[in-house]
């Protein structure tokens, strides 16, 4: 594929196994709330918007929470690249437990994916870091190329998904071949499942070219010791570091995560969901985002090769994903004000998913870059955590956000994104006073 040439040459496995693992997860969660908010009488739970977003929410925390869990395991006993095949195990068996309806089913189905992304996300994310050395100039365009892998998986996953769930044509075959066709929602779930094992796949595929694992805790104690412990204050400097990407990250995702909720209901019921005469499911809008990602991830990958020093810094390119952030709340509230006359035509969501995007490819893959690059060796697995963590945070404010929605009509829904697009602008602005120090820091560690 273009751009793999410059880097090393396991990024690819890396690229396709997290392609697949998002795959899962994208699909999961392009279906989860409109199936939540779905009438019992057409093969839903019939929760209200309330408590669908707010349960999405909670389970986004729980899935970044536990990524701490994954990467701390990792680091002291069974290793990276075993807790990656651990977790996308898990990851497909909860899937395909979803897949077989019913409530208890569903939360079950929930914990495995939550416990199972808790394990593989931090560690497949350190397996890509121990690729570059600190100071490598491709890693920030390693990452951007790894996070189109993401996106990849996120913008196949709905089109597919959402076709089994939400499409006439297949709902019509599951009549004609004696299923209910209101069940098409679990085959959308378990074609997620199946995409975590073509994941699994790859992985295992390439077991022995991926390079080897830093060494677990309880094996490597002895090389520890004889390794000469960071200063207090040069710690201290790194985590507070640190703490400037997560913050940046949990005001981000609060935008991002609405993808799956506020969004993705505002698809639903107030968007029109034809182009040129061809209806499409409102879960396809899923697939926008990842699909600009697609796009623009290699040229953002080239630009920062090709800027070289030149480039804004990690910390200066944090703040330009806040902006983004800020203009794709913006752009819905303009949308949800003309929703008071009826539908709005789909390209101010592909506008807000535009502007969403440019602010992820500037926040995410360096966000992701500088938490591998900041954090001491013997707790990267455990850092990593953290910053899933940070996205979990800004996943339960966007539910919390979202929550909102069904009892909001459209003119209130503007005010509620324009109020969101303002705190943006102004965390983007108080925040951007802490990127010299900030970078300043970054290139004590390069050396």
């Amino acid at each position: 594929m273009i751009g793999f040439s410059a880097h090393p040459r396991c990024l690819p496995v890396m690229f396709f196994t997290e392609m697949w693992e998002r795959f899962s997860f994208y699909g999961m969660n392009a279906l989860l709330v409109l199936y939540l908010v779905l009438p019992a009488a057409d093969g839903g739970l019939g929760y209200t918007a309330e408590r669908a977003a707010i349960l999405y929410g909670n389970y986004t925390l729980l899935l970044y929470l536990l990524a701490i869990v994954g990467g701390w395991v990792a680091d002291r006993w069974i290793g990276q690249k075993m807790a990656v095949l651990a977790g996308g195990m898990v990851i497909a068996a909860g899937h395909f437990v979803i897949a077989l309806g019913s409530v208890a089913n569903l939360y079950i189905g929930l914990g495995c994916v939550a416990i199972g992304t808790g394990f593989l996300k931090p560690n497949i994310s350190s397996l890509v870091g121990r690729l570059y050395a600190a100071d490598d100039p491709r890693r920030d365009a390693g990452f951007s190329l790894y996070y189109m892998g993401i996106n990849l998986g996120a913008f196949l996953a709905p089109l597919a998904c959402g076709y089994l769930a939400q499409s006439e044509g297949f709902r019509n075959w599951l009549g004609q071949a004696g299923f209910d066709p209101r069940g098409s929602w679990h085959w959308g779930f378990g074609a997620a499942g199946v995409g975590m094992l073509a994941g699994l796949v790859t992985f295992l595929r390439s077991w022995r070219e991926i390079p080897a694992d830093a060494t677990p805790r309880r094996v490597a104690r002895d090389d520890a010791a004889a390794a000469p412990p960071l200063p207090r204050g040069e710690l201290m400097q790194r985590f507070l570091s640190i703490s400037f990407f997560c913050v940046c990250a949990i005001l981000f995702f609060a935008v991002l995560k609405q993808s799956g909720s506020s969004m993705n209901l505002f698809a639903d019921r107030l968007t029109r969901t034809e182009i040129l005469g061809f209806s499409f499911p409102s879960s396809w809008f899923q697939s926008v985002g990842p699909a600009f990602i697609i796009v623009l991830a290699p040229l953002f990958s080239r630009l920062w090769l090709r800027l070289g020093s030149r480039q804004p810094s990690s910390p200066a390119k944090a703040i330009l994903g806040l902006w983004g952030a800020a203009t794709c709340m913006g752009l819905m509230a303009v949308a949800a004000w003309l929703a008071v006359t009826g539908r709005v035509s789909p390209f101010w969501l592909v506008a807000a998913y535009a502007a969403q995007t440019v602010g992820e490819l500037c926040l995410s893959p360096v966000g992701l870059s500088n938490v591998a690059r900041l954090s001491p060796s013997a707790i990267t697995g455990l850092m990593m955590g953290v910053w899933f963590l940070a996205i979990g945070l800004g996943g339960k404010l966007a539910g919390s956000l979202a929550a909102g929605f069904g009892r909001s009509e459209p003119g209130e829904l503007a005010g509620v994104f324009g109020r969101q697009a303002l705190w943006l602008a102004v965390f983007a602005v108080l925040l951007a006073l802490l990127v010299p120090w900030v970078r300043r820091v970054i290139n004590r560690v390069n050396g």
